[in-house]
């Protein structure tokens, strides 16, 4: 399996394991009246539990790209040992913002997320 292919796979993984991090605070805050039922009235998460929810949601977003990304090397026969340093920066951009999303603190996390587009867009670009 490409290196490539297997760091999406953890990629996932990790996606399932912030949504577990993300769901357990949302739902002590919120309730789980509220976050079980028909959530007409939308009530939206603080502190670090909201933190937690929108690192989730930038994790969706910057999958999408990754996995373009991913597919068009692996799929392109581009894999090349900088495509893989690249997937394995994305991945370890991604796990290190979690916490640094849910801290707080002041453009920590917007570096880690600009290490994280980078190599996407350099895996991107050497394939094409």
């Amino acid at each position: 399996m490409p290196v490539e292919l297997k760091v999406l796979g953890y990629a996932a993984l990790l996606q399932f394991v912030q949504f577990v991090l993300m769901a357990v605070p949302v739902n002590l805050q919120l309730g789980v009246a509220y976050t079980g039922g028909h959530r007409d009235e939308q009530l939206e998460a603080t502190g670090i539990p909201g933190r937690l929810k929108r690192a989730l949601e930038n994790h969706f977003e910057g999958l999408v790209l990754f996995t373009i990304a991913v597919l068009v090397v692996v799929l392109g026969e581009a894999s090349s040992a900088l495509t893989e340093k690249c997937a394995w920066a994305y991945l370890w951009a991604r796990i290190l913002y979690v916490p640094a999303y849910a801290s707080g603190v002041y453009g920590v996390r917007s570096l880690i997320w600009g290490v994280g587009f980078a190599a996407t867009a350099i895996m991107l670009i050497v394939a094409l």
